[in-house]
């Protein structure tokens, strides 16, 4: 283009052709490439699709999951938990959790604190039956955990997640979860018992009111308040939080903190602790560094030893 005009700007200044004649040749060219630009934009577009296409169809090829059906009895766990030296490695060789043993009594609340990495979340994935671990046993009630239908674990347990999720729907239907069991009157009464409903029927529409995917209308408390109204609706035997407070503000930190003292109440409790303000009233905490449980005790038991709990503590309040 820029020859073009450089030829013909010459062209014209030497009265050869006509000012409009360039500007229409100019024009004639644009359009010519333009097919050929919108072509290989389209080809862009095909390469992705190609690649998200063999990831799907790398996905259908694997193996299907032993879900052990035969094993379903729709039972509820009386809430024992029992790791017994546990191994884990996503990558042959590159151990996330190393020898990790510990016993969480009916009715327990414990907190797994420790660095970015060190292996609390995968703790929690084991227990869900996520991944298979390389060395040692997992119980549940004294029991191994192969000896459940994977349904029946989950069932039994409730985690309120980091990031939770909402789905394109109502609020209602978000917190009963397509459970035709609950009745409007029993999601209200769940809702009202973790200050779910405090928000919802500041809401045009109350528990009708339509939400978008992911919650984009909600925010980051009123998710994890509704979360909470989920487990209490499925009432587990094992509540897990991997706590996500710290973009909260004062207010419904609060809310979410009472709700939280309600849901733990005689039931077996993990909590993934990012603020240790919030785990000092938890039965005991375990603290976990590169994948091995290094202490274990009560947080003034911790604070008394100045070990690795004692640093986490003194980085977040000195």
């Amino acid at each position: 283009m820029a020859v073009i005009i450089w030829y013909g700007g010459g062209q014209v200044l030497r009265d050869a052709i006509t000012i409009g004649l360039l500007m229409a040749f100019t024009q004639y060219i644009q359009k010519l490439f333009r097919p050929i630009n919108d072509f290989s934009e389209k080809f862009n577009v095909l390469q992705g699709a190609l690649a998200g296409a063999e990831r799907i169809f790398d996905l259908m090829d694997q193996p299907t999951e032993e879900y052990r059906e035969n094993l379903l009895s729709d039972i509820k766990f009386a809430g024992e938990i029992e790791f017994d030296h546990v191994w884990l490695a996503y990558n042959p060789g590159e151990w996330v959790l190393k020898d990790i043993s510990f016993k969480i009594k009916p009715g327990e609340k414990i907190a797994l604190v420790g660095h970015t990495g060190s292996g609390k979340t995968s703790i929690v994935n084991l227990m869900l039956g996520m991944y298979p671990y390389q060395k040692g046993e997992i119980r549940i009630d004294g029991k191994p955990l192969s000896s459940y239908a994977l349904h029946d674990i989950r069932a039994n347990i409730g985690i309120v997640q980091q990031d939770v999720f909402i789905f394109s729907g109502n609020i209602r239907d978000n917190i009963a979860l397509n459970n035709d069991k609950l009745t409007d009157e029993e999601v209200v009464q769940v809702a009202k018992y973790v200050n779910a409903d405090k928000f919802i029927c500041k809401l045009p529409q109350k528990y009708q009111e339509p939400v978008m995917e992911r919650g984009a209308t909600l925010s980051t408390g009123q998710r994890q308040l509704i979360a909470f109204a989920r487990v209490l609706a499925y009432d587990p035997s094992i509540f897990i939080l991997d706590e996500a407070t710290s973009n909260i503000d004062t207010e419904t930190e609060l809310l979410i903190q009472d709700a939280l003292k309600k849901i733990v109440v005689n039931r077996s409790s993990i909590i993934i602790a990012h603020r240790l303000s919030t785990i000092q009233h938890v039965d005991r905490i375990l603290v976990l560094h590169k994948g091995e449980l290094v202490e274990e005790g009560s947080h003034f038991d911790l604070l008394d030893k100045e070990g690795l709990y004692y640093d986490l503590y003194r980085l977040q309040y000195t």
